[in-house]
């Protein structure tokens, strides 16, 4: 790791990128592509909490998104049904509050985007005093089966994720 390429497959990430949006390859955006890919992991590299993360168990991992692929169309399917047929006027829009163990910054990262990858939940935010997810869900029938998928099919796989025996004794 240089101080020019912190992050060299993602600086040749961005690169690609930048000549796949653009759909040339001319010398003008080969200079563009090489300078967003210097410069983006540059100015990102602050946003990093800590080093790279340590996966404790990568089978949970993949069996964590491969849950979350069909939670995320199952939901789909549910809420097109939702806003194709049902009378609004019946729809329970409501905020929920989900306590959280996780606090490693990745597992929370990657708990957002399952969360806000899934149809008809929206992560609000952290309550920093109680450590509680503020979650909006777009229909919402039962509050406790909410707060056990969150707490039983994403964080505790996270927690075998991210967290180690010592972290998870500091967390008791």
């Amino acid at each position: 790791m240089s101080t020019w390429l912190p992050y060299p497959v993602v600086s040749l990430g961005l690169c690609a990128l930048w000549l796949l949006l653009n759909q040339r390859v001319d010398p003008g955006h080969l200079l563009l592509g090489a300078l967003v890919g210097i410069a983006g992991p540059l100015l990102g590299r602050r946003l990093q909490p800590r080093g790279y993360p340590r996966l404790r168990a990568p089978a949970a991992l993949v069996r964590l998104l491969a849950m979350a692929t069909v939670e995320v169309l199952r939901s789909c399917f549910n809420v097109c049904r939702i806003i194709l047929f049902a009378d609004y006027a019946k729809v329970n829009s409501s905020f929920i509050r989900v306590p959280l163990t996780l606090r490693d910054p990745y597992g929370l990262a990657l708990l957002s985007c399952l969360i806000n990858l899934t149809p008809g939940t929206v992560w609000v935010e952290i309550l920093p005093d109680s450590h509680e997810l503020v979650l909006h869900v777009f229909d919402l029938q039962d509050e406790r089966f909410w707060i056990d998928t969150i707490q039983q099919r994403y964080e505790q796989p996270l927690l075998d994720i991210f967290t180690t025996e010592a972290d998870r004794a500091d967390l008791a």
